[in-house]
């Protein structure tokens, strides 16, 4: 997740909690720099991931020519009532369109409607792989128009990638494209997302079984470990979680994504810290984070008390 304006998968807890299985970005949707959201790893939100999303920051990449009609979308293009507007480049050879929440590998190059290139997987050489809910809204609309081996040119409506350029913005240059923007993207495979973890039956009370600490964190063992350390505060940790809100809604899971994350102890919400430090590798833990621990009543993240179910796969001392 290191070029310009390359799209970057999102990741709960903090956003740096976990990335795409390929190196290369997406367009996420947000603009938190990557630093940031590394910083605020379940701070990270433990949603944050899952509704976090960042643009890595550097120099544009140079040059794969613009098509001749990025200024707009020619005569016989198709478009949605959205305001997403596509042609056809290429037929595809698959038969399924991928889901909202599918992970999806694909090629792709975006251009601003003057021409110029922001990013490109191509020019990198290799195709990216993200969840379709985790990128802008343009690319979640238009990419499930698809079937692998297709071939399309998307014109996306700011409103559905990173907003509309204000006239004369100094700053318009120091974040993610604004205005309309044109992808052409090859989609090269997809897989269906797993299906998500069942709500825990306890989740909206902490049952008398879980073990509280001084803090007010409450937790119990679901699996016990084969390992024998705990994780200091310090620490690298590398887990597969997800995570409810005490009304039964998940807001974040490793699980669905597939991928595990990893990230330091010292760089997520206070409970997480806490927590994963009375676990083991290989252990399954159930936590209760009270909001004081979470997010403590910051705006977008995920309000009152929340439920993790954690499995520590691996630490880094």
């Amino acid at each position: 997740m290191k070029n310009a304006w390359t799209l970057l998968c999102c990741v709960v807890l903090a956003a740096a909690l976990t990335a795409c299985k390929s190196s290369d970005a997406v367009p996420a949707e947000g603009e938190p720099t990557a630093d940031e959201a590394s910083a605020e790893a379940p701070e990270a939100t433990a949603d944050e991931g899952a509704t976090a999303k960042v643009v890595a920051k550097g120099a544009a990449p140079s040059g794969i020519p613009a098509p001749p009609d990025v200024a707009a979308p020619p005569e016989g293009a198709k478009s949605s009532e959205s305001g997403l507007a596509w042609t056809v480049l290429q037929e595809g050879t698959g038969d399924k369109h991928p889901a909202e929440a599918d992970v999806v590998t694909v090629n792709y190059t975006g251009w601003t409607t003057e021409g110029r290139m922001f990013d490109s997987s191509v020019k990198r050489g290799r195709p990216a792989e993200f969840a379709l809910n985790r990128v802008i809204k343009g690319w979640t609309e238009g990419v499930q128009l698809m079937v692998a081996g297709e071939k399309r040119r998307f014109w996306i409506p700011g409103d559905l990638a990173y907003g509309e350029a204000a006239p004369n913005d100094p700053h318009a240059a120091m974040g993610p494209p604004r205005g309309t923007l044109v992808f052409d993207i090859e989609l090269v495979s997809l897989k269906e997302a797993p299906k998500p973890p069942d709500t825990p039956k306890d989740v909206a009370k902490i049952p008398k079984k879980a073990k509280k600490t001084k803090s007010g964190l409450a937790s119990r063992v679901l699996s016990k470990g084969t390992g024998t350390e705990h994780p200091v505060a310090t620490s690298v940790v590398t887990v597969h979680y997800s995570g409810w809100t005490t009304d039964g809604k998940m807001f974040d899971s490793s699980v669905v994504r597939g991928n595990p994350a990893t990230f330091g102890l010292n760089q997520v919400i206070p409970g997480w810290t806490e927590g994963l430090q009375l676990m083991v590798v290989g252990e399954t833990r159930r936590i209760w984070i009270p909001e004081d621990l979470a997010y403590k009543g910051r705006a977008g993240r995920p309000a009152g008390m929340l439920v993790f179910d954690v499995e520590l796969l691996e630490i880094k001392n």
